[in-house]
């Protein structure tokens, strides 16, 4: 059970019930800390929330008045869940799901000229896959010019001051968990 920390839906619970016995969903504490770090952005901003997961995140910041959240997830069933999440909170208008892997999405982004105003990936923690993701992001226009981008990451997991045009500014620790917050050079 998952209850949304502000916002329009403050309180609301909602049940998600992960497929993968992998699915780590981010907890209320980092979400929460993520939406503190983003709160004077997130009204009217374009959201990805790559690696959707659970889709928390990404409801969390339709509820804090993002104008349009894109989940991506790869796991089929997991997006199933997402969307019926969505439909049970009327949020379906502002958001899409769309069922692809981090990098097909940007690739695929990328042609349909896409560009996101925050983009927040929480790759799996023991790969190397958020090395990878975050260089395609950085060396991409999904990015909008303004643009910032939070990576969620295991606390030993050191990551570069730079990919591409993104920039890492500021980290933040919360126990195991670190998100790092980068901008357009």
């Amino acid at each position: 059970m998952m209850r949304v920390s502000s916002g329009a839906i403050k309180g609301k619970k909602v049940k998600f019930t992960p497929h993968q016995k992998t699915l780590r969903p981010t907890t209320g504490k980092v979400r929460g800390a993520v939406f503190d770090i983003l709160r004077s952005r997130i009204s009217g901003a374009r959201f990805l929330d790559l690696y959707a997961g659970t889709g928390a995140v990404g409801l969390e910041a339709l509820s804090q008045g993002a104008s349009e959240v894109v989940f991506v997830e790869a796991d089929s069933n997991q997006s199933g869940k997402i969307k019926q999440l969505l439909e049970k909170r009327s949020a379906v208008q502002q958001s899409c799901i769309i069922t692809k892997k981090a990098s097909a999405f940007i690739k695929w982004a990328e042609l349909q000229n896409l560009t996101f105003d925050i983009i927040f990936l929480d790759p799996p923690y023991h790969t190397e896959e958020i090395m990878h993701v975050l260089d395609e992001i950085g060396q991409s226009q999904l990015p909008a010019q303004d643009g910032i981008v939070v990576a969620e990451h295991f606390k030993k997991k050191h990551l570069p001051d730079n990919f591409g045009k993104l920039q890492r500014v500021k980290d933040y620790r919360y126990g195991d968990t670190v998100l790092s917050l980068y901008v357009i050079k």
